[in-house]
């Protein structure tokens, strides 16, 4: 005969919110699936760029500044999502690494352009090339429909 398991002090079963009058259970709100979500996508992330040595915000200004050219700091944080402070961290350590160039606007000096070098066009033409297969093996197991209702929906709460 197995032993019986021994009951864990003040544990309570996943699916029983009866010891908590609110009902509340934190592995239903979204913040806390969205969280996880996230990290498994950037564990994702971080798998298939490996190579690369960016974060998903590096990458992220690095693709947009590909897809405009020459954009100013304020414009590519707005564009990325990135606050003032993040997006001036982030474009600090692209330029250490030598993929992107900064200079002041001709026409009014109180704003940092920005564009790729060539050494950071080449790195992120290689990124774009694999950068689908980050949302292909994070999305594995979704139909097409379901991907696509789905980033229609976050798309929604997004904004």
């Amino acid at each position: 005969m197995a032993p019986t398991p021994k009951p864990v002090a003040n544990a309570r079963p996943a699916e029983d919110p009866a010891g908590d009058p609110s009902g509340y259970r934190l592995e239903d709100q979204i913040g806390f699936v969205l969280r996880q979500a996230h990290q498994r996508a950037t564990g994702i992330f971080n798998s298939v760029m490996s190579g690369y040595k960016v974060t998903p915000t590096q990458f992220a200004a690095l693709a947009k500044l590909d897809d405009l050219g020459r954009v100013s700091q304020n414009e590519l944080g707005r564009l990325t999502g990135m606050d003032p402070a993040t997006i001036w961290g982030v474009v600090s350590r692209l330029v250490k690494q030598g993929h992107v160039v900064q200079s002041p606007d001709p026409d009014d000096a109180r704003l940092v352009m920005l564009e790729l070098t060539a050494s950071g066009r080449t790195a992120t033409a290689g990124m774009k090339a694999i950068g689908a297969e980050v949302s292909k093996e994070t999305l594995a197991g979704f139909t097409d429909a379901e991907t696509e209702q789905l980033i229609s929906l976050l798309n929604r709460l997004g904004r």
